[in-house]
């Protein structure tokens, strides 16, 4: 049953109803809400299907001579406007096939390494992490970190990215305010023209040609009327990518103070391990000259003392190949902390090379640390950004009202360009509708929607590669310390091993061939301690960067 509709004045202006469209000449003002599509149907989105009822509401309760203006229905229209169209943001679950894991899980007896449960994720990435580096208690590492965090430049240009996002943010808040310019007129500001004799005049020709001059200094406004929130939108949009921008200098700063970090332990352990070889080799030079001895005094053969040569020899073979290491790794520090690499080894080579402790790590683990990874904050921007682009996509759909004008002085003679009556002005609405795009509305919809989806499944791959790079960084610092423990033991053996050959031979028992074969089996178990120390600071290091910050004491 229809609703009771009363009749139209006869002199009147037609009354408009919601849904319809009024005839004659009211359907080039009213006629746009027709050709708005039916409320949104997905959740989330939001319509506000009442805003032509306020408004027929409104303009029926207008003055007659109100009524009757088409700028000012539009402007009494363009008051009304609060909705955004496109759907609310709303954060998505990283996990949607399987409910979050309650806890870190250890290698060995798939306990909980921790006692804190999985939440809802908050990203905190811009909260302080501190100078994480501070727990290894090394001087010369705090130099350095502090010496990259001011001179990398890829933190420079990360830095420069975040600066051009946060101006397009400001960029695009702009469109919420009038745009006021002077000058620009399309012909010049000063002109100097000549009628045509045969221009048109009341379907004939003028007959006389006319030269003058004109003097315009315009002022232009133009403001748009973000009826369907796409100002708002883009503003969104906008600010989620600076965020996001944000976050990403947060992580290029994670990845490079622990890239150096890792740098300067490899550093530090390459050398190390070039002053264990150093030393073994002046042990195996005093052993080939106490062999040679024993051969002059012929108590030993000739093989013996090949064989203390060759153990002298394979040794020093191994110096080249450490000390190219260790400036290749030097090299990279140098420019990762912003410095030519000539000259840079020598501040580092001061520095104490002996491995630093590997700090322990509570057994209670808070598993919210993973909110303050930086790039689990980017991603989730990104996907806040992604949602805004397809309110912008769907505003596209509806009807743009503008309002440009236009003020200033005109005049055929400089004398009066800026007298009073050379004033002049105009003003008014412009509406733009689209009728036939060609597809091209839906399909910028349909390319945004499947952008948003994009960007979601980038975030749950964010997450989950998160989980995995903790459980890695967990399972190797389980792993490496028993491997150091048991390495430990290794080396003690293999020096008492290495001492009662020395004693045997030296009484005579063996040959150098036992001698030879302990020295290095002692050698190699020592190598492979310091390599381990080195790669326990390493996965330490690795923990934190997948945390994002450093565990609290």
């Amino acid at each position: 049953m229809k609703p009771h509709r009363p009749p139209s004045p006869a002199n009147g202006p037609a009354r408009i109803f919601p849904g319809e469209m009024t005839p004659g000449i009211a359907n080039q003002w009213t006629g746009f809400q027709t050709c708005v599509p039916a409320p949104c149907k997905k959740a989330g989105e939001r319509f506000c299907p009442r805003l032509f009822i306020r408004a027929s509401a409104f303009i029926r309760h207008l003055p007659l001579g109100i009524r009757h203006c088409p700028g000012l229905l539009l402007t009494a229209l363009a008051l009304l406007t609060g909705c955004s169209v496109g759907p609310d943001y709303h954060r998505a679950a990283a996990l949607p096939a399987q409910p979050m894991p309650t806890a870190f899980t250890s290698v060995d007896d798939h306990q909980p390494t921790n006692t804190t449960l999985w939440k809802v994720a908050e990203p905190s990435a811009s909260l302080p992490r501190g100078q994480w580096w501070q727990i290894f208690h090394d001087p010369e590492l705090a130099r350095l970190e502090s010496l990259a965090l001011t001179n990398n430049q890829n933190l420079v240009a990360a830095a420069a990215r975040m600066a051009e996002a946060r101006e397009a943010a400001a960029a695009a808040r702009s469109e919420y305010f009038p745009q006021v310019s002077a000058g620009g007129t399309p012909n010049g500001d000063f002109t100097r023209q000549r009628t045509s004799v045969n221009e048109p005049q009341n379907g004939n020709p003028a007959g006389a040609a006319h030269t003058y001059d004109t003097f315009t200094a315009p002022l232009y406004l133009g403001w748009e009327a973000d009826l369907w929130g796409r100002v708002r939108r883009l503003s969104e949009s906008a600010r989620a990518q600076a965020a996001a921008s944000a976050d990403d200098l947060e992580s290029a700063r994670l990845a490079l103070t622990a890239e150096v970090a890792s740098d300067y332990f490899s550093a530090l352990t390459l050398t190390a391990d070039y002053a264990l070889v150093t030393n073994t080799i002046e042990t195996y030079r005093r052993s080939l000259a106490l062999t040679q001895n024993r051969r002059r005094g012929g108590v030993v053969s000739d093989l013996d003392v090949a064989q203390a040569a060759t153990q002298l020899h394979s040794a020093e073979a191994q110096l080249p190949d450490i000390q190219l290491r260790r400036a290749q790794t030097l090299h990279a520090l140098a420019i990762l902390c912003g410095q030519s690499p000539i000259g840079f080894s020598a501040s580092l080579e001061s520095a104490d090379s002996a491995p630093a402790t590997v700090p322990a790590i509570p057994p209670g683990l808070p598993a919210a640390l993973l909110e303050h990874r930086p790039d689990v904050a980017a991603a989730e921007r990104r996907m806040a950004a992604a949602n805004a682009q397809i309110g912008v996509a769907k505003a596209a759909f509806y009807p743009a009202i503008k309002l440009n004008g236009v003020a200033g002085f005109q005049s055929l003679s400089a004398s009066s360009w800026f007298d009073w009556p050379s004033r002049f002005w105009s003003v008014g609405p412009n509406v733009e509708l689209p009728l036939f795009t060609g597809g091209l509305n839906r399909a910028n919809l349909a390319r945004a929607r499947a952008a948003y989806d994009e960007t979601l499944a980038n975030y749950r791959l964010t997450v989950l590669t998160a989980f995995g790079e903790v459980e890695d960084s967990l399972a190797a610092q389980q792993w490496l310390a028993e491997e150091w423990s048991a390495e430990n033991a290794a080396v003690a053996a293999a020096r008492q091993a290495l001492a009662i050959a020395n004693n045997r031979y030296r009484a005579g028992l063996v040959t150098y061939l036992d001698v030879a074969t302990a020295q290095t089996q002692a050698l190699s178990e020592e190598r492979s301690a310091v390599e381990l120390q080195g790669a326990r600071q390493t996965a330490c290091i690795n923990l934190i960067k997948a945390l994002g910050s450093v565990w609290p004491e």
